[in-house]
């Protein structure tokens, strides 16, 4: 299969790539949500997971081939299990930009590996309670999400085997890698060159 999260940018930069069977969607901002990407992305085999409020914004084509998914609830698509996890801001400083009760993270359970999407949140007590994660995919982009250390201290709680930041934009990949190597955890850090 294959799964978008959070689509943007321009269809050319998809080409490469098979239509999606599946998309799932974190949230409204503009960095992750574009309805004419998904306009241009989507066929008739395509399904779409949103949290409620994108579900909303979707014209009425694309909600024909959407579901919506609340924090905290299970769906299953083509034999994936899919679970909404809440995604949302803890500083008093940046509860505007994600409030709670709103976004989603997702975990992919396929073929016994689960996988972890975190979208945009702080570490909240949902991720840090997250067990048997495979591989896991955290943001550190202030102020939106998380501060390098705070991304480092809950993927040291929760304890994916694999671990990937993503969506940093300039904040300091090698320290997240040296703070989670040091904890003894025994996570594997690897880093691309993601925004």
């Amino acid at each position: 299969m294959t799964i978008y999260v959070d689509p943007v940018g321009e269809a050319s930069a998809y080409q490469a790539f098979s239509a999606p069977d599946l998309i799932l969607i974190t949230h409204e901002h503009p960095d992750h949500f574009n309805v004419d990407l998904l306009n241009a992305l989507a066929s008739n085999g395509t399904k779409i997971i949103a949290n409620p409020a994108v579900f909303e914004l979707l014209p009425e084509a694309l909600q024909g081939m959407a579901a919506q998914m609340a924090n905290g609830e299970r769906t299953e698509v083509a034999g994936i299990g899919i679970e909404a996890v809440p995604a949302y801001n803890t500083t008093q400083e940046r509860l505007r930009y994600h409030p709670q009760g709103r976004d989603n993270g997702y975990v992919l359970s396929l073929s016994g590996v689960r996988i972890y999407i975190a979208g945009d949140t702080e570490d909240t007590p949902e991720m840090r309670g997250l067990q048997d994660i495979d591989l896991a995919f955290v943001p550190m982009n202030l102020p939106f999400t998380m501060s390098v250390e705070q991304a480092a201290d809950a993927v040291i709680e929760f304890k994916p085997k694999v671990v990937y930041p993503y969506h940093y934009r300039g904040n300091d990949v090698d320290q997240f890698k040296s703070l989670v190597d040091q904890s003894g955890a025994e996570i594997e850090v690897r880093l691309a060159k993601w925004y």
